[in-house]
Protein backbone atom coordinates (compact mmCIF):
# COMPACT_ATOMS: atom_id res chain seq x y z
CA UNK A 1 0.00 0.00 0.00
CA UNK A 2 1.25 3.49 -0.86
CA UNK A 3 0.17 6.72 0.82
CA UNK A 4 0.94 9.94 -1.03
CA UNK A 5 1.67 13.01 1.04
CA UNK A 6 -0.88 15.78 0.83
CA UNK A 7 -0.56 18.81 -1.40
CA UNK A 8 0.80 20.97 1.41
CA UNK A 9 3.73 18.65 1.92
CA UNK A 10 4.42 18.47 -1.80
CA UNK A 11 4.39 22.27 -1.98
CA UNK A 12 7.40 22.41 0.32
CA UNK A 13 9.65 21.25 -2.52
CA UNK A 14 12.27 23.92 -3.04
CA UNK A 15 12.79 25.60 -6.39
CA UNK A 16 15.67 24.03 -8.28
CA UNK A 17 15.28 20.54 -6.76
CA UNK A 18 13.95 18.17 -9.41
CA UNK A 19 12.13 15.32 -7.67
CA UNK A 20 12.36 11.86 -9.19
CA UNK A 21 15.34 12.24 -11.50
CA UNK A 22 17.41 9.20 -12.32
CA UNK A 23 20.41 8.17 -10.24
CA UNK A 24 23.30 8.23 -12.70
CA UNK A 25 25.18 4.92 -12.32
CA UNK A 26 28.44 6.85 -12.72
CA UNK A 27 27.87 8.33 -9.26
CA UNK A 28 28.39 4.88 -7.73
CA UNK A 29 32.16 4.94 -7.26
CA UNK A 30 34.81 3.38 -5.08
CA UNK A 31 35.76 6.53 -3.17
CA UNK A 32 34.45 9.84 -4.48
CA UNK A 33 30.71 10.39 -4.70
CA UNK A 34 29.43 13.87 -5.68
CA UNK A 35 28.84 16.18 -2.68
CA UNK A 36 25.09 16.54 -3.20
CA UNK A 37 24.08 12.89 -2.93
CA UNK A 38 24.44 9.86 -0.64
CA UNK A 39 23.65 7.14 -3.20
CA UNK A 40 24.40 3.89 -1.34
CA UNK A 41 24.17 2.44 2.16
CA UNK A 42 27.81 3.41 2.82
CA UNK A 43 27.85 6.51 0.58
CA UNK A 44 30.20 4.87 -1.93
CA UNK A 45 31.43 1.37 -2.70
CA UNK A 46 34.37 1.49 -0.28
CA UNK A 47 32.50 1.26 3.04
CA UNK A 48 34.79 3.97 4.46
CA UNK A 49 31.90 6.24 5.48
CA UNK A 50 34.25 9.18 4.91
CA UNK A 51 33.03 12.40 3.27
CA UNK A 52 35.17 15.05 1.58
CA UNK A 53 32.78 17.80 2.71
CA UNK A 54 34.33 20.55 4.86
CA UNK A 55 31.67 23.23 5.35
CA UNK A 56 31.04 21.77 8.81
CA UNK A 57 34.44 21.55 10.49
CA UNK A 58 36.27 21.91 13.78
CA UNK A 59 36.26 25.72 13.60
CA UNK A 60 32.45 26.00 13.47
CA UNK A 61 31.16 22.74 14.94
CA UNK A 62 29.63 24.63 17.89
CA UNK A 63 27.17 26.20 15.42
CA UNK A 64 25.75 22.81 14.41
CA UNK A 65 22.03 22.62 15.23
CA UNK A 66 18.93 20.59 14.36
CA UNK A 67 17.39 21.97 11.16
CA UNK A 68 14.43 19.59 11.04
CA UNK A 69 13.23 16.26 12.40
CA UNK A 70 10.86 13.73 10.85
CA UNK A 71 9.16 11.43 13.34
CA UNK A 72 7.46 8.24 12.15
CA UNK A 73 3.76 8.38 12.95
CA UNK A 74 0.80 6.05 12.60
CA UNK A 75 2.90 2.90 13.14
CA UNK A 76 2.55 1.22 16.50
CA UNK A 77 4.98 -1.13 18.27
CA UNK A 78 6.40 -3.65 15.82
CA UNK A 79 6.06 -7.34 16.56
CA UNK A 80 8.76 -8.52 18.94
CA UNK A 81 10.84 -5.33 18.81
CA UNK A 82 8.64 -2.58 20.22
CA UNK A 83 8.63 0.99 18.94
CA UNK A 84 9.81 1.60 15.36
CA UNK A 85 13.59 2.12 15.18
CA UNK A 86 15.46 3.61 12.22
CA UNK A 87 18.47 1.39 11.54
CA UNK A 88 18.70 2.29 7.86
CA UNK A 89 21.11 4.80 6.37
CA UNK A 90 18.95 7.01 4.13
CA UNK A 91 19.83 7.42 0.47
CA UNK A 92 19.78 11.06 -0.65
CA UNK A 93 19.31 11.57 -4.37
CA UNK A 94 18.02 14.70 -6.11
CA UNK A 95 16.70 16.35 -2.98
CA UNK A 96 14.90 13.30 -1.56
CA UNK A 97 15.83 11.06 1.36
CA UNK A 98 14.73 7.40 1.18
CA UNK A 99 14.84 5.35 4.38
CA UNK A 100 13.18 2.32 5.99
CA UNK A 101 12.01 0.42 9.01
CA UNK A 102 10.78 -3.19 8.69
CA UNK A 103 7.73 -3.29 6.36
CA UNK A 104 7.88 0.44 5.52
CA UNK A 105 9.72 2.77 3.10
CA UNK A 106 9.64 6.57 3.48
CA UNK A 107 10.54 9.40 1.09
CA UNK A 108 11.01 12.84 2.64
CA UNK A 109 12.14 16.19 1.32
CA UNK A 110 15.83 16.47 2.16
CA UNK A 111 15.60 20.24 2.72
CA UNK A 112 12.53 20.32 4.95
CA UNK A 113 11.82 16.81 6.24
CA UNK A 114 8.30 16.87 4.78
CA UNK A 115 6.88 13.44 3.93
CA UNK A 116 6.50 12.89 0.19
CA UNK A 117 5.25 9.32 0.16
CA UNK A 118 5.20 6.17 2.26
CA UNK A 119 5.09 2.52 1.20
CA UNK A 120 3.61 -0.01 3.65
CA UNK A 121 3.83 -3.80 3.50
CA UNK A 122 2.29 -6.49 5.68
CA UNK A 123 4.75 -9.33 6.26
CA UNK A 124 3.72 -12.82 7.33
CA UNK A 125 6.06 -14.13 9.96
CA UNK A 126 9.41 -12.52 9.20
CA UNK A 127 11.72 -11.31 11.97
CA UNK A 128 11.35 -7.56 12.44
CA UNK A 129 14.82 -7.20 13.97
CA UNK A 130 15.75 -4.33 11.63
CA UNK A 131 15.83 -2.97 8.09
CA UNK A 132 18.93 -1.18 6.86
CA UNK A 133 17.68 0.67 3.80
CA UNK A 134 17.04 0.60 0.07
CA UNK A 135 19.18 0.41 -3.03
CA UNK A 136 18.61 2.63 -6.08
CA UNK A 137 19.13 2.05 -9.79
CA UNK A 138 17.96 4.76 -12.18
CA UNK A 139 14.54 5.80 -10.93
CA UNK A 140 13.85 2.53 -9.11
CA UNK A 141 14.22 1.54 -5.48
CA UNK A 142 14.78 -2.00 -4.12
CA UNK A 143 13.58 -3.09 -0.70
CA UNK A 144 13.57 -6.36 1.28
CA UNK A 145 10.71 -7.29 3.60
CA UNK A 146 11.28 -9.29 6.80
CA UNK A 147 9.62 -12.38 5.29
CA UNK A 148 11.77 -12.61 2.18
CA UNK A 149 10.04 -10.50 -0.46
CA UNK A 150 12.25 -8.50 -2.83
CA UNK A 151 10.24 -5.47 -3.96
CA UNK A 152 10.94 -2.74 -6.52
CA UNK A 153 9.30 0.69 -6.20
CA UNK A 154 9.19 3.78 -8.37
CA UNK A 155 11.30 6.40 -6.62
CA UNK A 156 9.01 9.20 -7.81
CA UNK A 157 5.84 8.08 -6.04
CA UNK A 158 6.57 4.82 -4.15
CA UNK A 159 4.31 2.71 -6.34
CA UNK A 160 5.22 -0.97 -6.54
CA UNK A 161 6.68 -2.25 -9.81
CA UNK A 162 7.04 -5.95 -8.95
CA UNK A 163 7.93 -8.36 -6.18
CA UNK A 164 9.80 -11.69 -6.04
CA UNK A 165 10.26 -14.17 -3.21
CA UNK A 166 13.96 -14.60 -2.35
CA UNK A 167 13.84 -16.36 1.05
CA UNK A 168 11.44 -18.69 2.87
CA UNK A 169 10.38 -17.37 6.27
CA UNK A 170 8.99 -20.82 7.14
CA UNK A 171 12.62 -22.01 7.24
CA UNK A 172 13.42 -19.06 9.54
CA UNK A 173 15.20 -17.08 6.85
CA UNK A 174 14.71 -13.33 7.17
CA UNK A 175 15.88 -10.37 5.11
CA UNK A 176 17.08 -7.16 6.76
CA UNK A 177 19.89 -5.82 4.57
CA UNK A 178 19.94 -2.77 2.34
CA UNK A 179 20.13 -4.04 -1.22
CA UNK A 180 23.35 -3.12 -3.03
CA UNK A 181 23.62 -2.05 -6.67
CA UNK A 182 26.70 -3.02 -8.69
CA UNK A 183 26.58 -2.40 -12.46
CA UNK A 184 23.39 -4.18 -13.59
CA UNK A 185 23.14 -6.37 -10.49
CA UNK A 186 20.97 -5.89 -7.41
CA UNK A 187 22.61 -7.85 -4.59
CA UNK A 188 20.45 -9.53 -1.95
CA UNK A 189 21.61 -11.31 1.20
CA UNK A 190 19.79 -13.31 3.87
CA UNK A 191 19.82 -13.95 7.62
CA UNK A 192 18.61 -16.74 9.90
CA UNK A 193 20.11 -19.48 12.08
CA UNK A 194 17.23 -21.06 14.01
CA UNK A 195 16.60 -24.01 11.65
CA UNK A 196 20.17 -24.73 10.52
CA UNK A 197 19.78 -23.58 6.93
CA UNK A 198 22.66 -22.55 4.68
CA UNK A 199 23.38 -18.96 3.67
CA UNK A 200 23.55 -17.46 0.20
CA UNK A 201 24.04 -14.23 -1.73
CA UNK A 202 22.06 -13.47 -4.89
CA UNK A 203 22.31 -11.05 -7.82
CA UNK A 204 19.10 -9.98 -9.56
CA UNK A 205 18.26 -8.08 -12.73
CA UNK A 206 17.25 -4.50 -11.83
CA UNK A 207 14.59 -4.28 -14.55
CA UNK A 208 12.77 -7.55 -13.96
CA UNK A 209 14.06 -8.91 -10.67
CA UNK A 210 15.10 -12.16 -12.34
CA UNK A 211 17.84 -14.17 -10.64
CA UNK A 212 21.25 -13.75 -12.28
CA UNK A 213 23.43 -15.83 -9.97
CA UNK A 214 23.52 -17.29 -6.46
CA UNK A 215 26.60 -17.97 -4.33
CA UNK A 216 26.18 -20.45 -1.47
CA UNK A 217 28.26 -19.84 1.64
CA UNK A 218 29.12 -23.55 1.96
CA UNK A 219 30.47 -25.89 -0.72
CA UNK A 220 27.56 -27.45 -2.56
CA UNK A 221 28.81 -31.03 -2.49
CA UNK A 222 31.53 -33.27 -1.11
CA UNK A 223 34.62 -32.89 -3.26
CA UNK A 224 34.15 -29.17 -3.92
CA UNK A 225 36.89 -26.86 -2.59
CA UNK A 226 36.25 -26.23 1.09
CA UNK A 227 34.17 -29.39 1.61
CA UNK A 228 37.11 -30.96 3.43
CA UNK A 229 36.42 -28.50 6.29
CA UNK A 230 33.04 -30.17 6.95
CA UNK A 231 32.41 -33.73 8.16
CA UNK A 232 29.68 -34.61 5.63
CA UNK A 233 27.10 -33.37 3.13
CA UNK A 234 24.38 -32.97 5.74
CA UNK A 235 26.52 -30.58 7.78
CA UNK A 236 27.13 -28.42 4.71
CA UNK A 237 23.45 -28.44 3.77
CA UNK A 238 22.56 -26.96 7.17
CA UNK A 239 25.73 -24.97 7.80
CA UNK A 240 24.68 -21.31 8.19
CA UNK A 241 26.94 -18.50 6.95
CA UNK A 242 24.32 -15.78 6.48
CA UNK A 243 24.96 -12.66 4.38
CA UNK A 244 22.75 -10.09 6.10
CA UNK A 245 24.76 -6.86 5.73
CA UNK A 246 25.80 -5.04 2.53
CA UNK A 247 29.31 -5.69 1.32
CA UNK A 248 31.74 -3.47 -0.62
CA UNK A 249 33.00 -3.44 -4.21
CA UNK A 250 36.14 -2.52 -6.17
CA UNK A 251 35.14 -1.58 -9.76
CA UNK A 252 38.72 -1.85 -11.04
CA UNK A 253 39.06 -5.43 -9.81
CA UNK A 254 35.34 -6.20 -10.35
CA UNK A 255 35.34 -7.90 -6.95
CA UNK A 256 32.62 -7.93 -4.32
CA UNK A 257 33.77 -8.23 -0.71
CA UNK A 258 31.23 -9.79 1.64
CA UNK A 259 31.17 -10.95 5.23
CA UNK A 260 29.49 -14.23 6.13
CA UNK A 261 27.80 -15.24 9.38
CA UNK A 262 28.40 -17.96 11.94
CA UNK A 263 28.22 -21.69 11.29
CA UNK A 264 25.26 -23.80 12.47
CA UNK A 265 24.44 -25.26 14.95
CA UNK A 266 25.47 -21.95 16.50
CA UNK A 267 27.12 -22.91 19.82
CA UNK A 268 27.25 -26.70 19.59
CA UNK A 269 30.03 -27.46 17.11
CA UNK A 270 30.70 -31.13 17.87
CA UNK A 271 28.63 -32.29 14.88
CA UNK A 272 30.53 -30.12 12.38
CA UNK A 273 34.21 -30.66 13.14
CA UNK A 274 36.53 -28.61 10.92
CA UNK A 275 36.94 -24.97 9.96
CA UNK A 276 33.47 -24.89 8.28
CA UNK A 277 34.24 -22.82 5.19
CA UNK A 278 33.01 -20.36 4.07
CA UNK A 279 31.23 -19.30 7.24
CA UNK A 280 32.55 -16.51 9.50
CA UNK A 281 34.70 -15.29 6.60
CA UNK A 282 35.43 -12.43 4.25
CA UNK A 283 34.92 -13.62 0.68
CA UNK A 284 35.84 -11.95 -2.61
CA UNK A 285 33.43 -12.78 -5.46
CA UNK A 286 33.39 -11.94 -9.16
CA UNK A 287 30.55 -9.40 -9.43
CA UNK A 288 29.27 -10.76 -12.76
CA UNK A 289 29.30 -14.48 -11.97
CA UNK A 290 29.34 -14.87 -8.18
CA UNK A 291 32.43 -17.07 -8.49
CA UNK A 292 34.63 -17.20 -5.39
CA UNK A 293 38.06 -15.61 -6.04
CA UNK A 294 39.60 -15.66 -2.53
CA UNK A 295 38.59 -16.01 1.10
CA UNK A 296 39.85 -15.27 4.60
CA UNK A 297 38.26 -16.88 7.66
CA UNK A 298 38.10 -14.61 10.71
CA UNK A 299 36.65 -17.20 13.10
CA UNK A 300 37.34 -20.79 11.94
CA UNK A 301 34.88 -23.34 13.36
CA UNK A 302 32.93 -20.56 15.05
CA UNK A 303 31.05 -21.68 18.18
CA UNK A 304 30.16 -18.29 19.69
CA UNK A 305 27.62 -16.70 17.29
CA UNK A 306 30.30 -14.38 15.90
CA UNK A 307 28.76 -13.37 12.60
CA UNK A 308 31.57 -11.99 10.47
CA UNK A 309 29.28 -9.73 8.45
CA UNK A 310 30.90 -6.49 9.69
CA UNK A 311 31.76 -4.17 6.78
CA UNK A 312 34.93 -5.09 4.81
CA UNK A 313 36.22 -1.51 4.39
CA UNK A 314 38.30 -0.71 1.28
CA UNK A 315 41.04 1.91 1.10
CA UNK A 316 44.45 2.54 -0.47
CA UNK A 317 47.57 3.27 1.58
CA UNK A 318 51.36 3.02 1.52
CA UNK A 319 52.66 -0.13 3.21
CA UNK A 320 56.43 -0.56 3.39
CA UNK A 321 56.74 2.39 1.00
CA UNK A 322 54.59 0.67 -1.61
CA UNK A 323 51.01 1.62 -2.60
CA UNK A 324 48.61 -1.16 -1.67
CA UNK A 325 44.93 -1.84 -2.30
CA UNK A 326 43.71 -2.81 1.15
CA UNK A 327 40.70 -4.15 3.00
CA UNK A 328 40.19 -3.86 6.77
CA UNK A 329 37.61 -5.32 9.10
CA UNK A 330 36.90 -4.95 12.78
CA UNK A 331 35.37 -8.39 13.34
CA UNK A 332 32.78 -9.51 15.85
CA UNK A 333 35.27 -12.11 17.09
CA UNK A 334 37.29 -9.24 18.58
CA UNK A 335 40.13 -9.18 16.05
CA UNK A 336 41.16 -6.49 13.56
CA UNK A 337 42.35 -7.62 10.15
CA UNK A 338 44.00 -5.89 7.21
CA UNK A 339 44.24 -7.76 3.90
CA UNK A 340 45.48 -7.06 0.39
CA UNK A 341 42.15 -6.90 -1.41
CA UNK A 342 43.61 -8.07 -4.72
CA UNK A 343 44.41 -11.54 -3.38
CA UNK A 344 43.40 -11.82 0.31
CA UNK A 345 46.98 -11.80 1.65
CA UNK A 346 46.95 -11.02 5.36
CA UNK A 347 48.96 -8.02 6.57
CA UNK A 348 47.59 -7.46 10.09
CA UNK A 349 45.81 -9.75 12.58
CA UNK A 350 45.47 -8.31 16.08
CA UNK A 351 42.83 -8.36 18.85
CA UNK A 352 41.25 -4.97 19.50
CA UNK A 353 39.34 -5.98 22.64
CA UNK A 354 40.92 -8.14 25.33
CA UNK A 355 43.71 -10.47 24.33
CA UNK A 356 41.78 -12.59 21.85
CA UNK A 357 42.22 -15.52 24.22
CA UNK A 358 39.70 -17.71 22.42
CA UNK A 359 42.54 -18.25 19.92
CA UNK A 360 45.94 -19.86 20.47
CA UNK A 361 47.57 -17.62 17.86
CA UNK A 362 47.29 -17.27 14.09
CA UNK A 363 48.05 -19.67 11.27
CA UNK A 364 50.23 -19.05 8.21
CA UNK A 365 47.35 -17.21 6.55
CA UNK A 366 46.90 -14.86 9.55
CA UNK A 367 43.67 -16.54 10.64
CA UNK A 368 43.08 -17.10 14.39
CA UNK A 369 43.55 -20.69 15.58
CA UNK A 370 40.63 -21.58 17.89
CA UNK A 371 41.49 -22.90 21.36
CA UNK A 372 39.17 -25.90 22.00
CA UNK A 373 39.22 -25.17 25.73
CA UNK A 374 37.43 -21.86 25.02
CA UNK A 375 34.54 -23.46 23.15
CA UNK A 376 31.18 -23.48 25.00
CA UNK A 377 31.08 -25.89 27.94
CA UNK A 378 28.20 -27.30 29.98
CA UNK A 379 29.55 -25.48 33.06
CA UNK A 380 30.59 -22.46 31.04
CA UNK A 381 33.76 -21.27 29.33
CA UNK A 382 35.03 -17.74 29.98
CA UNK A 383 36.58 -15.51 27.32
CA UNK A 384 38.00 -12.01 27.73
CA UNK A 385 35.30 -10.23 25.76
CA UNK A 386 31.49 -10.24 26.06
CA UNK A 387 30.03 -13.57 25.05
CA UNK A 388 28.04 -12.39 22.04
CA UNK A 389 30.96 -10.62 20.39
CA UNK A 390 33.07 -7.48 20.41
CA UNK A 391 31.12 -5.49 17.80
CA UNK A 392 28.16 -5.91 15.48
CA UNK A 393 26.39 -4.39 12.48
CA UNK A 394 26.62 -0.60 13.15
CA UNK A 395 28.96 0.64 10.41
CA UNK A 396 32.61 1.59 11.08
CA UNK A 397 34.60 4.29 9.29
CA UNK A 398 38.08 4.80 7.85
CA UNK A 399 39.56 8.31 7.67
CA UNK A 400 42.31 8.67 5.01
CA UNK A 401 43.51 11.86 6.73
CA UNK A 402 44.38 10.12 10.00
CA UNK A 403 44.81 6.65 8.47
CA UNK A 404 42.83 5.27 11.40
CA UNK A 405 39.98 2.75 11.39
CA UNK A 406 37.11 3.53 13.80
CA UNK A 407 34.49 1.21 15.27
CA UNK A 408 32.14 1.03 18.24
CA UNK A 409 32.69 -2.13 20.26
CA UNK A 410 32.37 -3.65 23.71
CA UNK A 411 34.95 -4.91 26.19
CA UNK A 412 34.84 -7.11 29.26
CA UNK A 413 34.36 -10.82 29.95
CA UNK A 414 31.71 -13.33 29.02
CA UNK A 415 30.76 -16.99 29.42
CA UNK A 416 29.60 -19.41 26.71
CA UNK A 417 27.47 -22.44 27.58
CA UNK A 418 26.78 -25.74 25.83
CA UNK A 419 23.23 -27.06 26.25
CA UNK A 420 23.10 -29.87 23.69
CA UNK A 421 25.86 -32.46 24.16
CA UNK A 422 24.55 -34.96 21.59
CA UNK A 423 26.66 -36.08 18.65
CA UNK A 424 24.39 -34.33 16.14
CA UNK A 425 22.98 -31.21 17.81
CA UNK A 426 20.47 -28.91 16.14
CA UNK A 427 19.47 -25.27 16.48
CA UNK A 428 21.57 -23.08 18.73
CA UNK A 429 22.64 -25.88 21.10
CA UNK A 430 23.95 -23.38 23.64
CA UNK A 431 24.13 -19.70 24.47
CA UNK A 432 26.26 -16.84 25.69
CA UNK A 433 25.89 -14.70 28.80
CA UNK A 434 27.36 -14.03 32.20
CA UNK A 435 28.95 -10.82 30.96
CA UNK A 436 30.80 -8.77 33.57
CA UNK A 437 33.20 -5.83 33.85
CA UNK A 438 31.75 -4.59 30.56
CA UNK A 439 32.10 -1.24 28.89
CA UNK A 440 31.36 0.13 25.46
CA UNK A 441 34.16 1.85 23.58
CA UNK A 442 34.94 3.81 20.47
CA UNK A 443 38.21 2.41 19.10
CA UNK A 444 40.65 4.22 16.80
CA UNK A 445 42.92 1.58 15.26
CA UNK A 446 46.19 2.04 13.36
CA UNK A 447 45.76 0.24 10.03
CA UNK A 448 49.47 -0.67 9.75
CA UNK A 449 49.82 -2.61 12.99
CA UNK A 450 46.35 -2.95 14.55
CA UNK A 451 47.32 -1.04 17.69
CA UNK A 452 44.78 1.16 19.45
CA UNK A 453 45.75 4.79 18.81
CA UNK A 454 43.07 6.11 21.17
CA UNK A 455 39.88 4.90 22.81
CA UNK A 456 36.82 6.54 24.36
CA UNK A 457 34.97 4.27 26.82
CA UNK A 458 31.87 4.10 28.97
CA UNK A 459 31.96 1.86 32.02
CA UNK A 460 28.18 1.37 32.05
CA UNK A 461 26.13 -0.44 29.47
CA UNK A 462 27.15 -2.81 26.70
CA UNK A 463 24.18 -2.46 24.35
CA UNK A 464 25.42 -1.77 20.87
CA UNK A 465 22.43 0.42 20.05
CA UNK A 466 20.94 1.83 23.23
CA UNK A 467 23.68 2.69 25.74
CA UNK A 468 27.26 3.86 25.80
CA UNK A 469 28.97 4.09 22.42
CA UNK A 470 26.34 3.16 19.85
CA UNK A 471 25.21 3.51 16.27
CA UNK A 472 27.51 3.84 13.31
CA UNK A 473 30.34 6.25 12.51
CA UNK A 474 30.87 9.02 9.95
CA UNK A 475 34.19 10.84 9.40
CA UNK A 476 34.66 13.94 7.27
CA UNK A 477 37.41 16.05 5.72
CA UNK A 478 36.36 18.74 8.21
CA UNK A 479 38.36 16.71 10.76
CA UNK A 480 35.26 15.42 12.48
CA UNK A 481 34.00 12.01 13.62
CA UNK A 482 30.28 11.64 14.36
CA UNK A 483 28.74 8.81 16.39
CA UNK A 484 26.45 8.06 19.33
CA UNK A 485 27.57 8.43 22.94
CA UNK A 486 25.12 7.46 25.75
CA UNK A 487 22.06 8.97 24.09
CA UNK A 488 23.92 11.97 22.69
CA UNK A 489 24.97 12.62 19.11
CA UNK A 490 28.65 13.54 19.41
CA UNK A 491 31.45 14.94 17.26
CA UNK A 492 34.99 13.83 18.14
CA UNK A 493 38.37 14.93 16.90
CA UNK A 494 39.33 11.84 14.87
CA UNK A 495 43.03 12.40 15.56
CA UNK A 496 42.88 12.17 19.35
CA UNK A 497 39.33 11.39 20.51
CA UNK A 498 38.63 14.77 22.11
CA UNK A 499 34.90 15.60 22.26
CA UNK A 500 34.17 18.76 20.24
CA UNK A 501 30.36 18.97 20.26
CA UNK A 502 27.30 17.06 21.45
CA UNK A 503 23.54 17.19 20.93
CA UNK A 504 20.87 15.38 22.93
CA UNK A 505 18.38 13.53 20.72
CA UNK A 506 15.10 11.90 21.74
CA UNK A 507 16.75 8.47 21.65
CA UNK A 508 20.20 6.95 21.20
CA UNK A 509 21.74 7.05 17.73
CA UNK A 510 20.36 3.97 15.97
CA UNK A 511 21.78 4.15 12.43
CA UNK A 512 24.90 5.16 10.54
CA UNK A 513 25.14 8.95 10.16
CA UNK A 514 25.55 10.43 6.66
CA UNK A 515 26.11 13.83 5.05
CA UNK A 516 25.46 15.81 1.86
CA UNK A 517 25.22 19.39 0.60
CA UNK A 518 21.99 20.85 -0.72
CA UNK A 519 20.99 24.42 -1.49
CA UNK A 520 24.46 25.56 -0.41
CA UNK A 521 24.35 23.91 3.01
CA UNK A 522 25.99 20.80 4.38
CA UNK A 523 23.60 18.49 6.24
CA UNK A 524 24.39 15.76 8.76
CA UNK A 525 21.68 13.06 8.90
CA UNK A 526 21.16 10.85 11.95
CA UNK A 527 18.46 8.34 12.97
CA UNK A 528 17.53 8.03 16.64
CA UNK A 529 14.73 5.63 17.51
CA UNK A 530 11.65 6.60 15.49
CA UNK A 531 13.01 10.01 14.40
CA UNK A 532 15.26 11.13 11.55
CA UNK A 533 17.26 14.31 12.23
CA UNK A 534 18.91 16.78 9.84
CA UNK A 535 21.53 19.12 11.32
CA UNK A 536 23.12 22.18 9.71
CA UNK A 537 25.17 25.20 10.77
CA UNK A 538 23.19 28.01 12.37
CA UNK A 539 23.01 31.00 10.06
CA UNK A 540 23.87 29.12 6.86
Amino acid sequence: MNRLANAAALATLVSGIVFGQLLDPATLTLFNQPPDIWPTYNGDYSGRRFSNLTQINQSNINLLKIEWAYRISGIGPQRGVGAPTIKSTPLMVNGTLYFTIPDHVFAVNALTGALLWQFDFEDHGGHLIGQRGVGMYGNWLYFLTPDGWFISLNAKDGKERWRHKVADEKLQYFTTMSTMIVKNHVLVGVGGDAMDVRGYLEAHDPETGALQWRWWSEPQKVGDPGSETWPNQAAMDHGGGMTWLPGTYDPDLNLLYWGTGNANPVFAGQGRQGANLYTASIVALNADTGKLVWWFQASPHDTHDWDNVETPVLFDAMIDRKPRKLLAQGARCGWFFVLDRTNGQNLVSRPFTGTGNWAKGVDSKGQPIPDPSKEPQVDGSMIDMPAMGATNWPPPSYDPQTELFYLNGIEGYGVAYLYDTSAEPEGYGGGGGGNFDTRSSLFAIDIRNGKIKWKHSHESGISRNDAGMGGGILTTAGHLLFTGDSGQFVAFDPANGNILWHQRLTAALSNGPSTYTLDGKQYIIAGAGDTLYALTLAGK
